[in-house]
């Protein structure tokens, strides 16, 4: 199928995308990915894609990183502007044992399209750091939560990659994220951080609330944040908060079902934790509330769902 053809099919209008910012609805990217890999007639569309997300790719994102003074500045970059990018997924990080770890975690259950846009994101971030620290960035171990083209995959990533890991993400030496990059330029790095408030800000207030709020709970990796809390973040009053969305024809009640709902999917097919873990991430304070819940959400217990998904 001819491109302009292919795009018109999907409702996407390729004059658009000459703007700096364009969004595009879940459901027409997830078509669009798919429509991708049925013509390539290719499993490896992730790694594929993704090998082409150089830094010059990601505008003023790319342009901060490039200006970083460190490993260490250039991730606290990605954690707070990644969305200016895709809001897909969320970068997270942690330190043990020598070793500093970068994850990325869904933002939403990202169904049959999954393996490519992970592959594609964790790739692009590679990228990117290894261009800002000229080949030196030293990744040790890249992982990914499902199965994979291991051979393929270490050939791009050049380093040991392994499939059917708990999370997606990839290991650094701890010693080398504060080590000072060659092309810092802090002057540079402030203004285009400037510029990415300013994306952001933007990007911010071209969203309804319920999804800003969605959002903000799924960024959330310790418990979700009250009502309360929540417009304190918007720099709003809960009273205000509350009549937004009830204005949109929804609640902040409705705006957290809906989240623990695609979030207890998403740990149930993952089959790494238990209902009991899981109704504890979710904050239910009790089991059985939990479990009256789901078959509430799905007409099916949690452990029946489970069985249903495995077979």
């Amino acid at each position: 199928m001819p491109t302009a053809a292919w795009l018109e099919h999907l409702g996407i209008n390729p004059d658009k995308f000459v703007k700096p910012q364009i969004t595009m609805p879940w459901l027409t990217f997830r078509q669009l990915v798919l429509d991708a890999g049925r013509f390539s007639n290719d499993k490896t569309l992730g790694l594929m894609v993704g090998e082409r997300l150089l830094i010059n790719t990601h505008g003023i994102v790319g342009y901060a990183a490039l200006s970083s003074g460190s490993v260490r500045q250039l991730v606290d970059l990605l954690q707070h502007y990644l969305v200016l990018r895709t809001d897909l997924l969320t970068v997270g990080t942690s330190e043990r044992d020598g070793e500093f770890r970068l994850d990325f975690f869904e933002n939403r259950p990202l169904e049959d399209v999954r393996r490519s846009i992970i592959e594609a994101t964790v790739l692009a971030i590679r990228n990117v750091l290894d261009f800002t620290t000229m080949g030196t960035s030293e990744i040790r171990e890249v992982t990914f939560p499902f199965d994979g083209d291991e051979r393929l995959a270490e050939s791009v990533f050049r380093c040991p990659v392994a499939y059917n890991r708990d999370l997606a993400g990839f290991t650094l030496p701890l010693a080398a994220i504060d080590t000072p990059l060659k092309m810092a330029n802090k002057i540079s790095f402030q203004e285009a951080l400037k510029v990415c408030q300013q994306e952001l800000d933007q990007l911010s207030t071209e969203q309804t609330w319920s999804a800003r709020v969605r959002r903000l709970m799924l960024q959330s990796r310790h418990g979700f944040p009250s009502l309360e809390m929540t417009a304190r973040r918007f720099h709003i009053t809960p009273r205000t908060l509350h009549r937004r969305l009830v204005d949109e024809g929804t609640s902040y009640r409705a705006v957290l079902e809906g989240v623990r709902h695609q979030l207890a999917i998403q740990y149930l097919e993952s089959g790494q934790m238990s209902i009991q873990e899981i109704s504890f991430a979710l904050g239910y304070s009790d089991i059985a509330n939990f479990r009256k819940a789901f078959k509430r959400w799905e007409m099916l217990a949690p452990s029946e769902y489970l069985n249903a998904h495995r077979q």
